[in-house]
């Protein structure tokens, strides 16, 4: 087929962030978050190029101090000018389709997460960037159905996951068989599958499956676990875990699967945040790791490593970002090879 949606460990040109700023949902702890988008930029620029949303040139200005002291090789860096409300990208950024020698740049309806926080994002990010010239024979593509980038997971070759939680909230007059066609239709996928148990404490986003259960190879899923049973988490969670172990690939073949660690639960204001180490991001050579300063930190970099041999993983200090609700993969959006301009 000439139109294709590539799975996160293909080969990219870059990762897309916005830097986050007073007039963001991050100003009461900007200097604490700041220090998460650095370690990240420079984790990121060790391997490949980092593509930074600012909106103007005194946030860029900064941006660069923080990102030279913090050791970032700002030769990879581009900086891009656009207006932005927030900064998670996974949500509001571009999901690409690779289009014969081209690309597809899909502009879901961006709804703030079912409506939660009343006015939706600046869902123009996407244009504006089209507009900035960042990309190459792409073609931008606005497509009417509510879809966040963090709420679906493909293989590369046809399979899409998804949690029937979210997608329900978003589509409530839908059923079933109507969204995965709409699924289906849109990423050019052959089949969806569906997990109807698990979700987290202090996710806002109605289960989004990156903080649950990710794929790691065609045949492979590393998923969050919870081994506590005097967890909220646990049954939901383990069956989860028994949902995944019932799962076949495309050639039916039941997948390898990849149990993360259960981090301590984390309390800020009287508020459980979700602590995932599923919410990962898959680079060239790497996959950056949450981290939350909790003793798991080492147990999930080891269990990434087995499902992922051929990757350095690296942890990124993320307990700045669960106040917000997300975590890593949900602040980034990878850019395949060949896009960029």
């Amino acid at each position: 087929m000439s139109l294709r949606f590539p799975a996160e460990w293909e080969p990219q040109d870059a990762v897309l962030i916005a830097w986050p700023h007073a007039g963001t949902d991050w100003a009461e702890r900007l200097a604490e978050v700041e220090t998460t988008y650095v370690a990240l930029g420079a984790a990121i620029t060790r391997f490949q190029r980092l593509v930074i949303v600012v909106a103007d040139a005194a946030l860029e200005a900064h941006a660069r101090a923080l990102l030279t002291a913090g050791g970032a090789d700002l030769a990879r860096v581009r900086f891009v000018h656009a207006a932005y409300d927030d900064t998670w990208l996974r949500d509001s950024g571009p999901i690409t389709l690779r289009d014969g020698d081209g690309f597809r740049l899909l502009d879901f309806r961006f709804t703030g997460w079912g409506g939660k926080y009343g006015a939706a994002q600046d869902d123009a990010l996407i244009a504006q960037l089209v507009a900035a010239g960042l990309f190459k024979d792409a073609k931008h593509q606005r497509i009417d159905f509510a879809l966040e980038g963090g709420g679906i997971e493909t293989d590369g070759e046809g399979t899409l996951l998804t949690t029937w939680h979210c997608l329900h909230e978003r589509h409530p007059g839908l059923t079933r068989q109507e969204i995965s066609w709409q699924l289906e239709n849109a990423l050019q996928q052959h089949r969806v599958l569906w997990l109807d148990h698990g979700a987290l404490e202090g996710d806002d986003t109605d289960a989004h499956i990156d903080t649950l259960a990710r794929f790691a190879a065609r045949d492979s899923i590393t998923y969050q676990s919870c081994d506590d049973p005097a967890d909220s988490h646990y049954a939901g969670l383990q069956a989860m875990g028994a949902e995944l172990a019932a799962l076949r690939t495309a050639d039916n073949r039941p997948y390898r699967l990849f149990p993360l660690p259960w981090a301590r639960p984390i309390i800020d204001e009287g508020r459980r945040l979700a602590a995932s180490y599923a919410n990962f991001l898959i680079i060239n050579g790497a996959v950056l790791m949450p981290a939350y300063g909790d003793k798991m930190d080492a147990a999930a970099a080891v269990m990434l490593g087995n499902a992922f041999p051929n990757h350095a993983i690296m942890p990124v200090p993320c307990r700045p970002l669960i106040w917000q609700n997300g975590s890593l993969h949900c602040i980034t959006m990878q850019l395949p090879a060949g896009l960029l301009a």
